[in-house]
């Protein structure tokens, strides 16, 4: 929209400059649309996806920046569904799954081709999938893949125990095993090194006596549950039926990559020249900190219906300068949590730009529970206890305060999990009051300190001042972003308040920041936000599982892992819900982490911009996006977009993706009730 001006002079120059930094002049609060909204000439959008990409390796990458660029790159046997992220085909037509819930079989189409011409076959998601669980690699999202029987042995560098000429079984009195076959019964797999060897016999005595005199036989990327029947037939074994499996492959960590290019290249497989993708789209350029371009593949299977000929992702955290850039309508589109708190109640005005809706993630710090002086768990609680979330939640204006670390945006979870919690609760003798103060409670947390062995002068009104905690060896890290520095100087406050401590602040580079806290290098606390892989609670509970998990904490408990394995058992939902509910109640006991916050998506697109939804995880498959030139087809009232509003030509898209899954599954219904 062109500005009125009133005068020429170099105030009246400086006068509009200013108001475009603010929320806009009053002569633009009455108009439809926030800023320019011309469709660009060309067929490209133009989209600000967050910081710098660490990597454009999608089994290695864990951060969200990355994630949404990758979703263009590779393929994957199934697609994220546009609106509400669930499994739709991909280069899988459709798939069974076994009556015991552990063997699936994903049938692929035979057109699949890289970005080179090479055609994709179920032979390179095998390689795909065992390179992501390999131990050279050490993907930090490498949990992903411990559903898959021998997955996670493999990924931890673990052994098979092989006693005279047989395999010892996992279970303590089971017979021996002549393989460690897929179809065969578990084999006892153990770390064999020095260390794992000598706390195995400290922890263990039992099963140490029976590797007594062993041999170890190491596991190899073959011994995975992942195998290719023929080119066209994927079948995966897991370790224990896992509900969520096909909404988990939705994952970049489980795209098909080029053997021969990463075989060839190394590491610098990625590099623009090198790299050899699966996916809609395929790299043209990449100039770190200023732009990516992605174009159009015409070898992709379906690249008669992509609808862009090329993406521009810009990498930016700057919410003022980014909100200006979209206002002068150089981008089409941001990513999530970009309209600063201050602006949101203006911005909202903007009804067919402004997307504030559910997301499925949670905004929390974690702890390094294995140094001091967080290896106490009630400085962890005094420290939880002590922050006001209700003034955080007024304070972000965009965002639900939660205690939890599931967010509420799973029904049948949820209300499972007031159920359990209740109940829990009410056992460990915690009264209801009690237990609602866990979001705010000052003069618990001083109590904790004091429990802690720590110095505590009353300072009135619940509050109190620490008189003796060692701040030299504590920090509270965070990665460079507006949204993330307001929100660490608000805990900071809170803090030097409620405990007397003023804690300093670290802020880092996103790219280095995530090595850095999935390393627990950082001294004390650090910011974190996770986004749902799939739609499971069991993503955000699995944060936690396993000993090599990537909470960034270092907390891990077998019993935990015990409760989560139960509960992915039970075929009941209700009772799995339940299960998983009571996990998170153990979990939060031991308080390896801060909950804080609910996130929503807050975000602007411009109304041409069609079939980029604000679904849950903000991870938008491209392929479905396009620029509508025709103005009387804009979004309108984006509010409700997710339920309210339909696009005939996206839903006339994932129709015909999901006919072949959708007859197959009549076909096996309808079997079944003649049999």
């Amino acid at each position: 929209m062109a500005r009125k001006v009133a005068g020429r002079t170099q105030v009246g120059v400086v006068l509009v400059f200013l108001c475009s930094l603010l929320y806009g002049c009053s002569t633009e609060a009455t108009t439809r649309y926030w800023g320019q909204v011309k469709p660009p000439q060309d067929n490209t959008l133009r989209y600000i996806t967050g910081s710098e990409p660490e990597s454009l390796d999608p089994q290695f990458v864990t951060g969200q920046p990355e994630a949404r660029i990758l979703i263009g790159l590779y393929d994957r046997l199934v697609e994220y569904h546009p609106k509400t992220m669930q499994p739709i085909p991909s280069m899988a037509t459709h798939w069974e799954v076994s009556d015991n819930g552990i063997e699936y079989t994903f049938h692929l189409r035979d057109n699949g081709k890289f970005s080179n011409g090479d055609p994709i076959t179920a032979k390179d998601f095998e390689w795909s999938f065992q390179r992501a669980l390999s131990p050279e690699l050490a993907s930090r999202y490498g949990f992903l893949g411990y559903d898959i029987k021998y997955g996670e042995q493999y990924n931890s560098k673990k052994s098979f125990v092989k006693k005279n000429g047989k395999f010892l079984s996992e279970e303590p009195n089971g017979e021996p095993l002549d393989s460690c076959s897929l179809e065969a019964e578990f084999c006892l797999a153990v770390a064999t090194d020095e260390e794992a060897l000598a706390k195995l016999k400290a922890d263990d005595p039992a099963t140490a006596a029976r590797i007594d005199g062993a041999e170890f036989v190491e596991i190899e990327r073959g011994d995975i549950g992942v195998k290719a029947v023929d080119d066209t037939t994927l079948k995966v074994r897991l370790k224990q039926p896992a509900p969520y499996f096909v909404g988990l492959l939705t994952h970049q960590f489980f795209s098909a990559v080029h053997r021969p290019t990463i075989e060839k290249y190394g590491k610098d497989w990625i590099k623009p020249g090198n790299i050899v993708t699966s996916g809609t789209y395929k790299l043209e350029s990449w100039d770190p900190y200023d732009q990516m371009t992605i174009v159009k593949d015409p070898n992709y299977w379906d690249a008669d219906n992509v609808k862009l000929d090329r993406i521009q992702f810009y990498p930016m955290d700057e919410q003022t300068t980014m909100m200006n850039i979209y206002k002068g309508g150089r981008v089409d589109a941001l990513y999530n949590h970009t309209v600063p708190a201050a602006w949101n109640e203006y911005i909202r005005q903007y009804k067919d730009e402004y997307l504030l809706h559910p997301e499925v993630t949670i905004e929390y710090y974690t702890f390094s529970v294995l140094k001091k002086p967080f290896d106490n768990i009630d400085v962890r609680k005094a420290f939880s206890l002590s922050i006001n979330r209700d003034n955080l939640e007024k304070f972000r204006k965009t965002i639900k305060q939660s205690a939890d670390f599931v967010p509420t945006i799973f029904p049948d979870y949820e209300k499972a999990r007031k159920k359990v919690f209740a109940e829990l609760s009410k056992k460990d003798g915690i009264s209801p009051a009690d237990f609602e103060r866990r979001l705010f409670d000052p003069a618990a947390a001083c109590k904790h300190m004091e429990k802690a062995g720590y110095t505590v002068k009353d300072a009135g009104a619940g509050k109190c001042k620490v008189t003796d905690f060692p701040l030299d060896g504590v920090e509270l890290t965070y990665n460079t972003a507006e949204s993330n520095k307001a929100v660490a100087e608000f805990v900071q406050s809170q803090w030097q308040q409620n405990l007397g401590l003023t804690i300093p602040l670290k802020n880092m580079e996103f790219k280095t920041f995530l090595p850095y806290r999935s390393a627990i290098e950082y001294k004390g606390v650090a910011r974190a936000g996770w986004v749902g892989d799939y739609m499971d609670p069991f993503t955000f509970l699995s944060q936690f599982y396993t000993e090599n998990n990537d909470s960034s904490t270092g907390w891990w408990k077998p019993e935990y892992d015990k409760m989560m394995d139960d509960a992915n058992k039970t075929l009941d939902p209700v009772s799995r819900m339940e299960q998983l509910a009571a996990a998170e109640y153990f979990m939060l006991k031991d308080q390896p982490v801060i909950p804080l916050a609910v996130a929503g998506t807050n975000w602007m697109k411009k109304p041409y911009v069609k079939g980029l939804y604000p679904n849950p995880g903000t991870m938008h498959p491209w392929k479905f996006v396009y620029l509508e030139r025709d103005r009387t087809k804009w979004d309108k009232d984006v509010e409700n977009i997710m339920e309210g509003q339909s696009d005939p030509a996206v839903e006339a898209q994932i129709a015909a993706l999901m006919k072949t899954q959708i007859d197959f599954q009549k076909l096996k219904a309808a079997k079944a009730e003649a049999e």
